[in-house]
């Protein structure tokens, strides 16, 4: 099942999100002052020095042109390729790459070298530039999470795919984006919509949120109908396996704390049941409802509870 998606090249789209491509540019040494010193004269400018061989500067590019397309205009990117372009560098004394100086009024004023974390590239930007309100971007993607969980996966689909349009590396759209597939059955199309990903998603917990999401749906076809399950528990109460595939039919449904409590019986009956199968499952839903969930929270206390008695 597919979900239709507005095209990404829709003059609309690009109003709302803006493409960015604008606050990025390429300087070279001859064009650096007006690029760069005139034009920090009327907003901050950050300037990304980098190399084609530098590995840590692939990794911070996509985070620093996220981040600068964030802050809407607050400020701007520009980049030099330092083996094109070795003067300015050296004249700053710049020894190690990737290093980015922010300029403002002519003049450097701050900079940072090494690949920060998206985290530290923003509150980087803020003390250059002061505090930014939420991005067109931020804006849309937090549209789109409500419409999901309100069940309007056609609208939320739009937002995500809104987003995606200025911004293909988006996290946050991407992983929504996916969750629409999701919500509308479509494995296939949530798996591949998560290639998209860039590296440095591999420790986001709303990634491994929807991974887990991914897993369980698939688990979920094959458990046969839960009045059955109920019925072989009542006729044999060590029947681990018929309370294992209850717990992820009534997860499927949305009845998470009928999920945890029988996961919870397992694990208090017999907890080395299958290799402790059971905690390992309940670990899994907490990663899928995501740590701050009220399922979460208070399925860990019990979990905690069951474990050290």
């Amino acid at each position: 099942m597919s979900i239709d998606l507005p095209d990404r090249g829709d003059a609309a789209v690009n109003a709302r999100t803006g493409n960015g491509a604008d606050l990025i540019k390429d300087t070279t040494t001859q064009a650096f002052a007006a690029d760069v010193i005139e034009e920090s004269r009327h907003q901050p400018v950050l300037v990304d020095f980098w190399a084609p061989w530098c590995g840590p500067c692939r990794t911070l590019s996509p985070i620093i042109e996220t981040a600068v397309r964030a802050a809407g205009g607050a400020v701007r990117l520009v980049k030099m390729n330092i083996d094109e372009h070795p003067a300015v560098a050296g004249q700053l004394g710049i020894q190690s790459i990737p290093a980015v100086i922010a300029f403002s009024n002519g003049q450097p004023v701050d900079g940072f070298v090494g690949a920060l974390p998206e985290g530290q590239v923003k509150a980087f930007i803020e003390r250059v530039a002061g505090p930014a309100g939420p991005s067109d971007a931020e804006v849309l993607v937090d549209e789109g999470n409500r419409l999901i969980d309100a069940g309007d996966v056609a609208g939320a689909a739009e937002r995500f795919a809104a987003v995606l349009a200025g911004e293909p590396q988006s996290i946050p759209a991407i992983v929504g984006l996916a969750r629409c597939h999701l919500a509308r059955g479509d494995l296939d199309a949530a798996r591949q919509t998560l290639t998209a990903l860039p590296d440095s998603a591999a420790r986001d917990p709303t990634v491994a949120a929807v991974r887990a999401q991914l897993d369980l749906a698939g688990q979920t076809p094959a458990l046969g109908d839960a009045a059955a399950l109920e019925a072989r528990i009542a006729a044999d109460p060590k029947d681990h396996q018929a309370r294992f595939d209850l717990a992820l039919i009534l997860n499927a449904k949305g009845d998470r704390t009928g999920a945890t409590d029988r996961l919870l019986e397992i694990i208090a009956t017999d907890r080395s049941w299958n290799d402790e199968k059971a905690r390992k499952q309940l670990v899994q839903f907490f990663e899928a409802w995501g740590p701050t969930d009220d399922a979460t929270l208070s399925g860990r206390r019990r979990l905690s509870s069951v474990l050290f008695a």
